[in-house]
């Protein structure tokens, strides 16, 4: 690369770093609130997951679009349009639990859910360009960049609920903050019609009698992959908190802390990870983070102290760590097609990243936090089994798949 692409790329870095940054905060300020928005809308903890599960329907409504919208107009007017809209959807959806409208809090949901869920996917595909560029791995500190967020946005959380401030002064704040910092952020981003893997300034145009992605056997099975890590980091992000509030009845802020301890590990383990990836390849660290998360579940869940609850929390967070970026790495392996292919694993991703903490809200009801959060024992094996098909991709291989009939 010339000098002026370097730091073109060196620059879109730390573009997509903040950009995932601030859609991190957006997640973790609305979830270190849950506790105090269901008191305040007066749901049981069944009626708050089907309220939770109508962001996962907006992100699936718009995320398997994505791919298209991203061919025609670009992934930086997208983040732009999206994170706004995400950040308007928070204040409204706080301002709704605040006078208790259970009902009315529906349709920010949706456009939060829609919003989020299109803007990850569009800053997914920036940094698998960065990646590219930079010709080694890097992905997992983009998403480190996300956990860190979620740990800051815990912290704030924590320190709001501490002094006892309104809900909405809380959600507003940092919203403010979020637009501003997201409209800045994209002017940094690479422009869409440059492809760094292959040098050339235009994107090449995908054929109508190519196969779709969502027809292609490995980029399905890396979205189950994704499927099953993001089950254990959405249901930590969203239930830790009450698990440890209903399990020792402790306050809402020593439930804040132990997701911090899930966050901070899971941050640790991607600024880390992409050592181990580049050293012992991708398929055997997502095999080890899936042995971790499975460990860390059953601490978690069958401690018996607080403490041991604690320390299955952090060994959780270091397993749910990699497995997002690691799939989006393995669907971008061709950049021709990275768009398409992004958008479909980033689309079964989020199903469960968003979805499965509704449905274990309607378990929780009937069988408590804890004991409902085991159940993410199941895709924590599925992805130590299915591990395999992250392998790196070459193009040419990728291209035989594209044309299948």
């Amino acid at each position: 690369m010339t000098r002026d692409q370097t730091t073109a790329v060196a620059r879109a870095r730390v573009a997509v770093m903040v950009s995932f940054l601030l859609s991190g905060l957006l997640v973790a300020t609305f979830g270190s609130r849950l506790v105090l928005i269901r008191q305040s809308l007066h749901v049981s903890p069944a009626g708050m997951g089907l309220l939770l599960l109508v962001i996962t329907a907006g992100s699936v409504a718009t995320m398997p679009l994505m791919g298209h919208l991203i061919e025609r107009f670009g992934e930086v007017r997208l983040i732009r349009i999206c994170a706004t809209t995400a950040w308007l959807a928070v204040i409204l959806s706080a301002y709704c639990a605040t006078h208790g409208w259970a009902w009315l809090i529906i349709v920010p949901l949706f456009i939060q859910g829609a919003g989020l869920g299109a803007w990850d996917v569009a800053q997914n595909l920036a940094g698998s360009r960065v990646e590219q560029g930079l010709g080694r791995s890097i992905m997992p500190q983009f998403h480190a960049s996300f956990s860190l967020a979620t740990l800051l946005g815990a912290g704030i959380g924590w320190v709001f609920s501490h002094v006892g401030a309104p809900l909405l002064w809380h959600i507003g704040t940092v919203a403010v903050i979020g637009l501003i910092a997201a409209q800045w952020c994209v002017t940094w981003l690479l422009p869409p019609v440059h492809h760094e893997a292959t040098g050339t300034t235009t994107a090449a145009p995908v054929k109508a009698a190519e196969r779709s992605a969502w027809l292609e056997p490995r980029t399905l099975l890396i979205g189950v992959v994704m499927l099953s890590v993001s089950l254990t980091e959405g249901s930590a992000n969203d239930w830790i908190t009450s698990a440890v509030v209903q399990s020792f009845n402790t306050p809402e802020t020593v439930g804040i802390v132990g997701l911090g301890i899930f966050l901070a590990a899971m941050t640790t383990m991607r600024l880390l990870g992409t050592r181990l990836i580049d050293r012992w390849g991708r398929v055997l660290t997502l095999r080890l983070c899936a042995v971790a998360a499975i460990i860390g579940l059953l601490c978690f869940g069958f401690g018996q102290q607080l403490w041991l609850v604690m320390v299955g929390a952090a060994i959780w967070g270091l397993g749910a760590a990699l497995g997002f970026p690691v799939g989006i790495s393995a669907a971008s392996d061709d950049p021709l097609r990275a768009a398409r292919r992004t958008a479909v694993v980033s689309t079964i991703g989020y199903l469960a990243f968003l979805g499965g903490p509704p449905l274990l809200g309607l378990v929780a009801g009937h069988t408590g936090f804890r004991n409902a959060l085991l159940l993410i024992l199941i895709p924590a094996v599925a992805a130590l089994v299915l591990a395999g098909w992250t392998a790196p991709l070459d193009p040419a291989t990728s291209r035989r798949m594209t044309n299948e009939d």
